[in-house]
């Protein structure tokens, strides 16, 4: 079943569906969430991310980048020790390291979503090895969905959906090409 078919009036998925899912960001703060929550998903379902989310906003400081690149091991232990999180330590340590790289980013192209744009169009293979080249814990699956999620590649979405027209109508960068 697609995402399209599931998520419409489910508690947790639908918000997610109609209101974020494939609209196109600038906001660096919602790249970094998005790209950490995918990360987290690995492995488990989307269902148990969202409803781990306000846990995951609270525990990494709302996703604030400088903050959470300059965690130490202080802020490791308690994240290993949140259970409103995964606590899985390849994953918190990835969060915090691709902070830092996201920090490393920003001091070339003046923000994340800049060398989004910067690299934009790219195939996703030639994107899986972007991500791979400047980010820790990505694989194929991470980083497609990350694209999807923010408008940098198609297939969020079935034609048909109600949502992928509104999507249409704010022209993500997957339909600038």
């Amino acid at each position: 079943m697609y995402y399209c078919q599931i998520a419409p009036g489910h508690p947790w998925h639908g918000p997610y569906h109609d209101r974020e899912y494939g609209f196109p960001t600038q906001d660096d703060t919602v790249l970094f969430e998005r790209l950490v929550l995918e990360i987290n998903q690995a492995g488990l379902s989307w269902l148990t991310i969202l409803k781990k989310r306000q846990a995951f906003r609270s525990a990494f400081d709302e996703f604030d980048v400088e903050r959470v690149a300059r965690y130490g091991a202080r802020q490791r232990t308690r994240l290993l020790a949140d259970p409103g999180i995964v606590r899985n330590r390849l994953k918190i340590d990835a969060a915090i390291e691709n902070a830092r790289r996201v920090l490393r980013i920003r001091e070339q192209f003046g923000a994340f979503a800049v060398w989004l744009d910067a690299h934009h169009p790219l195939t996703r293979t030639d994107w899986l090895q972007l991500f791979k080249q400047h980010f820790v814990f990505v694989g194929g699956e991470i980083v497609g969905e990350f694209l999807m999620s923010v408008g940098y590649l198609p297939g969020a979405h079935t034609p048909e959906c109600p949502i992928n027209r509104q999507i249409a109508r704010v022209v993500p960068p997957w339909m600038r090409t």
